[in-house]
């Protein structure tokens, strides 16, 4: 039977339909029917390309896919829904059989696959950045402490006392140098502690930190689901995560905090068949950070998680690339959207429940 034959494709977050090389729909996953909006008993035996506002040149394409079965062939569509929404999707065609007169139809947002790209190029530049920031910070060590060093002795040897004054800060530039350097090697020398943790406790250690730095003007919203069960992650490297979002959000609103009218929301939820960096999930953490600040300028938005890079003035630019750093440990994505009014740093995480044994 063709439902238990294809049933393994009711695992994949992508939407699949089975059809045959006349386009007649034989089967359809739980995705599929997810992003049609329909269920399947009422496309199944009929035609797939009525499904698209271009139904002429589906059928022209489900035919060319039939005369060369071992390629595969993608192209743009138009959905339409029984709602009469509709959407451009991503339609990959392939046969799994030559012999068989059967077509697997992949069907991919435009959205979906957007994100896809991005998150394969943060992933990409997040490496690049890691390599960089660790080669980077061992050169600067090395001669840093040489001149440190330097300048110790000559203060030493310097004949009058006011001359110190040009030592010293040798001296202090060079340890706040060395500052900056331990916090760029910091997640690479830590060790990653894992074990069963509830994000809710992050969420409220984050809380209690920040409203002790901004003690007036500044309210901090909980919106919790208290359903999402503890999972397997680093405490103190998740706590350290939040609260450099957090905290970054806290200062971008500096103006709205003297005026009394700043806001910060945490928002946790979860959300089942989700994939990050290429990876399936069954289940994942969806944690918002939402401030009702001035937003980020757009020219920088799209570096925002690079080293060095900071929208405020007098910021390392290095709390965000940690956060993400972290985040990245525990397998997940840290992404953020903005506009004036309303800038939202969104952290997915894979819900491990236990180490997998052997």
């Amino acid at each position: 039977m063709i439902k238990e034959r294809f049933q393994g494709l009711e695992l994949l977050a992508t939407a699949v339909v089975v059809s045959d090389f006349q386009g007649t729909v034989l089967f359809a996953n739980l995705a599929a029917e997810s992003l049609l909006e329909v269920s399947r008993r009422s496309v199944d035996g009929h035609s797939m390309a009525a499904l698209f506002v271009e139904a002429g040149q589906f059928g022209e394409f489900l035919a060319k896919a039939a005369k060369d079965p071992f390629g595969i062939k993608r192209q743009v569509f138009e959905l339409v829904r029984p709602n009469g929404s509709s959407e451009h999707v991503h339609v990959t065609l392939s046969c799994p059989d030559a012999n068989e007169n059967i077509t697997l139809i992949e069907l991919r947002e435009i959205e979906q696959q957007l994100k896809i790209d991005r998150e394969a190029r943060m992933l990409d530049q997040s490496i690049a950045n890691k390599e960089l920031i660790r080669n980077l910070a061992h050169e600067i060590k090395n001669p840093l402490g040489g001149i440190r060093g330097a300048a110790q002795l000559l203060e030493i040897e310097l004949p009058s006392p006011d001359l110190k004054e040009y030592t010293q800060v040798i001296i202090k530039e060079s340890d706040r140098l060395q500052t900056l350097v331990d916090r760029l090697l910091a997640p690479h020398r830590r060790p990653h502690i894992v074990a069963l943790m509830n994000i809710h406790e992050v969420c409220e250690r984050v809380r209690s930190v920040i409203l002790a730095e901004h003690r007036k003007g500044l309210r901090i919203v909980r919106d919790y689901d208290i359903s999402i069960p503890e999972f397997m992650g680093d405490l103190e490297q998740l706590i350290q995560a939040v609260l450099n979002v957090v905290r970054n959000a806290a200062q971008a609103l500096s103006g709205h905090i003297a005026d009394g009218t700043a806001e910060i929301i945490l928002r946790t939820r979860v959300v089942r068949r989700v994939t990050i960096n290429r990876k399936q999930h069954k289940l994942a953490l969806d944690l918002q950070v939402v401030d009702n600040g001035p937003g980020i300028p757009a020219d920088i938005l799209e570096r925002i998680f690079f080293p060095l890079v900071s929208g405020r003035e007098g910021g390392s630019g290095l709390g965000l690339t940690l956060a993400q750093t972290f985040v990245q440990q525990h397998e997940g994505i840290i992404e953020c959207s903005s506009q004036p009014g309303r800038t939202i740093f969104k952290i997915t995480l894979p819900i491990q429940l236990e180490e997998h044994s052997g």
